[in-house]
């Protein structure tokens, strides 16, 4: 079973938004590649997201299990929940005042390692065994085997399509 590994990170002063437009670049890369993709993001959330990831690889670094290489991780999910939003009061004209929502957001980023594939060689067909014909797609038509074949039964679908011409009907006065 592969490792998995969390980190989160709360009250983080931007909005749950700006910070899932970074992650959404992130989700499903190598973790080396989503540290250089955040390295060279041009949002400042960036920052906090690449503490929060650094976090979830040391996390899974200290499990029990972990193979050692951290070439294997890659981002497994990662998301922003809103957090508490702080209400403030701004003065308006005429002795009103407008309303400030300052919002927080709660980041999550999940780290899993790699399944490694194990590759299987097939024993090629000896000289006597016929080659295993290849699959074709769903719904495809078989080829014809021979040219020949191929144009008498394009001979015989040709001639039923060509019906006698119609005759056209002329205006008498």
């Amino acid at each position: 079973m592969p490792i998995q590994a969390h980190a989160t990170a709360k009250y983080i002063r931007t909005s749950a938004q700006k910070a899932g437009l970074v992650m959404d670049l992130i989700r499903g890369r190598d973790v080396n590649a989503a540290l250089a993709t955040l390295r060279f993001a041009r949002k400042s959330v960036a920052k906090d997201i690449e503490k929060v990831l650094r976090s979830a690889i040391a996390n899974a670094q200290q499990k029990d299990g972990f193979g050692g290489d951290v070439e294997r991780l890659y981002v497994d999910a990662c998301y922003a929940n809103q957090g508490p939003s702080q209400k403030r009061i701004r003065p308006a004209p005429m002795g009103r005042a407008f309303r400030v929502v300052k919002r927080t957001a709660h980041l999550t980023v999940q780290v899993s390692e790699r399944p490694v594939k194990v590759v299987v060689e097939v024993p090629a067909p000896e000289a006597g065994e016929p080659a295993a014909a290849p699959k074709r797609a769903r719904g495809a038509k078989a080829k014809p085997k021979t040219k020949a074949k191929a144009k008498a039964k394009s001979a015989a679908t040709g001639a039923r399509k060509k019906a006698a011409p119609k005759k056209k009907k002329t205006a008498t006065a």
